[in-house]
């Protein structure tokens, strides 16, 4: 075949499958084109869905007459002349295409007038013959481009067009992102001349809030949070919504990289992820967001239509808009999760004062949920905070602070799991077990003696097997209930706890016995403000801290930058978890006590250990592999919440029966 230089008509509407899709897509190179030419005020009017008539009207700095035919010629621009230019994009359009392609699949007509012409020209083209015919007209100064009968000669894209509501639509939402981009330009929107938008410029804080209302509805506005983060030159603002502002569709999701409307992966996966732990999976945050950075660090021509961006330091972005967020929902839940935990130890104090006073019922009911909940080997262990604090008081509150590995629905502030209840069966097995007055006892201290032929089975062998300690895991059988481990050893059987074991991993990691650990610095220092109270923990805990891996400086008396962490807490939300450090350190811990820095350990290790709901063999096996590495022959064995031994005797004698 012979090679061809294809014609410029051809040529354009090639290019024009690229950067013309439908109507709005029109919409957004004309709207774009104004915002470059410093434009106040665009008003766009629309008929039948844009298929028939689409005009954009600007008050910007217009075109010479002698450059009006050059405008609508291919690979025309006046944006960038050098690959210096290229480089680092400043404007929203770049690549000279627009008034090209939209002229090959539509009749345009261009009119303009600049400041220091006296009077404005238009010239008129169609796909047909591309030619360009000039003549006088009325306007003043800037820019209208009228797009009539668009795709009238490619009847093949035309058809594909869909309803004239559906088409409005995608004009309408797109504007929505150009309104939000732009506070500062008026604009107005009309459909077969009716005006629907009118988003008026906003100058103050107030009007920008009511231009937000406008777009994203009350509803967004009433639970956001404003958002503001700058390190070297890069910079976040904006605005997210707390967890309540959540929806089920991803609708109300708009960002912006240096002005220009995005969609990109990766400033997508940075957002999801700070979100991570207080919304469900078929949650979505809304929030719209602005990030500034240096033209020379993003590279905007990856993608034909301008939806994507790549960074040039790509993880630093990422973990940059991570950690703005992060640190924005860790502050706004703050103060209601403190209130709620003030409210709750009120509540169980008052009930410790009272509980005299509480009926034999109910008394009989949290003494059954107590003695479940410290049976270390009852398989589904209730949750219960309130019924131990209400029990033990403090001591119950230390125990459920530094005893508990976090799962992953209690690592969301937002969530409250119901407190569940015994079943029947559960409640007949264990009245007899717990025929104790001192029901704080633990299960394991309960006397064998004591059991009678008459107490069940369960019983008896819970008590035989509370004696016999393994002296390693022994080799893993199966496993149990989706959460334990059954393991042999020695010829006898023993269950395993899985998320304790989680546990003992993690409070490995952090054990500082045999030397400070490692400090990982933060791409980003992470600034957190504190109260007095907690700036004094930080300065008198300062010693402990730094054998724990983490590197606190102080920026001001009221403003702490953490530097740097240990490799458990790297994807922690330090902006919540290191207050509720200094928080509790300032509580449990005293610089001259020996004990202090091992209450930390086992604290910090409760806070980084994530529970799952279900553990596959493969996965047990791991964790104990890496327990083995990490304790060297010192396993903790003797821990009645990790391993129990278990005796079929009872059992097996059961069948013999």
């Amino acid at each position: 075949m012979t090679i061809k230089i294809l014609p410029a008509r051809l040529a354009n509407q090639i290019a024009a499958g690229e950067v013309v899709e439908r109507p709005a897509s029109v919409v957004k190179e004309l709207v774009e084109n104004s915002l470059d030419s410093g434009a106040t005020r665009i008003d766009i009017d629309i008929e039948k869905g844009g298929a028939k008539m689409i005009r954009v009207r600007d008050n910007g700095k217009g075109i010479p007459k002698d450059e009006l035919g050059l405008a609508l010629s291919r690979h025309a621009t006046s944006k960038i002349h050098t690959l210096d230019d290229l480089e680092a994009i400043i404007s929203l359009g770049f690549r000279g295409e627009a008034l090209a392609s939209i002229s090959s699949v539509a009749r345009l007509t261009l009119t303009s007038r600049p400041a220091t012409q006296e009077e404005a020209w238009s010239c008129y083209t169609e796909g047909r013959d591309m030619e360009v015919k000039l003549q006088p007209a009325a306007h003043p100064v800037g820019t209208s481009v009228e797009v009539l009968d668009l795709f009238f000669n490619t009847p093949a894209r035309r058809k594909f067009l869909k309803t004239e509501k559906t088409e409005f639509t995608h004009i309408d939402e797109l504007l929505k992102r150009i309104a939000l981009s732009r506070f500062d330009v008026t604009i107005n929107l009309r459909h077969n001349g009716k005006m629907i938008r009118q988003y008026r410029a906003a100058k103050t804080q107030v009007q920008a809030e009511k231009r937000i209302g406008a777009v994203c509805g009350a509803a967004f506005v009433r639970s956001m949070l404003k958002v503001e983060l700058e390190h070297n030159d890069l910079k976040l603002h904006g605005w997210i919504t707390t967890p309540e502002g959540a929806r089920q569709q991803s609708d109300l999701q708009y960002c912006y990289v240096n002005g220009r409307m995005m969609r990109d992966k990766l400033i997508n996966h940075a957002i999801r992820q700070s979100y991570e732990t207080t919304l469900r999976p078929d949650q979505f945050a809304t929030y719209v967001l602005f990030i500034e950075i240096d033209p020379h660090q993003v590279d905007v021509n990856v993608h034909p239509a301008k939806h994507e961006v790549r960074f040039h330091q790509a993880r630093l972005v990422h973990d940059f808009i991570y950690q703005a967020l992060a640190g924005a929902l860790a502050q706004s839940l703050n103060i209601d999760e403190r209130k709620q935990t003030e409210s709750a130890f009120h509540h169980a104090d008052e009930n410790q004062t009272s509980h005299s006073n509480v009926s034999s019922a109910v008394a009989i009911d949290q003494q059954l949920n107590q003695a479940v909940e410290n049976t270390a080997s009852y398989p589904n262990k209730v949750s219960t905070a309130s019924t131990v604090q209400i029990n033990e008081g403090h001591a119950g509150r230390e125990w459920q602070a530094e005893s508990r590995p976090r799962s992953k629905s209690a690592s969301k502030p937002r969530e409250r799991a119901p407190t569940s209840s015994p079943s029947q069966r559960e409640v007949k097995a264990y009245q007899e077990l717990m025929q104790t007055p001192d029901m704080t006892k633990d299960h394991s201290s309960v006397d064998s003696a004591a059991v009678t032929s008459e107490q069940p089975a369960l019983a008896q062998a819970s008590a035989k097997a509370k004696t016999m300690v393994a002296k390693e895991f022994g080799k893993a059988i199966c496993i149990v209930e989706q959460r334990y481990l059954l393991t042999q050893y020695d010829g006898h059987c023993f269950m395993l706890s899985i998320a304790r074991a989680e546990w003992w991993k993690q409070y490995g990691q952090l054990n500082p016995q045999q030397g400070p650990l490692t400090m990982q610095p933060l791409l980003i220092p992470l600034a957190i403000k504190v109260e007095d109270e907690l700036y004094q923990a930080q300065q008198e805990i300062q010693p402990m801290l730094l054998k724990l891996g983490i590197k606190i400086v102080e920026k001001d008396k009221s403003t702490l930058m953490v530097m740097a962490v240990p490799q458990p807490m790297r994807q922690q939300n330090l902006q919540q978890l290191i207050p509720d450090l200094l928080s509790y350190a300032a509580q449990k811990c005293e610089t001259n006590d020996p004990q202090s820095l091992e209450r930390m350990t086992k604290w910090l290790a409760n806070q980084v250990t994530v529970e799952k709901p279900s553990y596959t063999l493969s996965e047990a096996v791991q964790i104990l592999g890496e327990l083995e590495q990490l304790w060297h022959g010192q396993l903790p064995l003797d821990d009645s919440n990790l391993m129990i031994s278990i005796d079929f005797t009872d059992t097996i004698s059961a069948f013999k029966l």
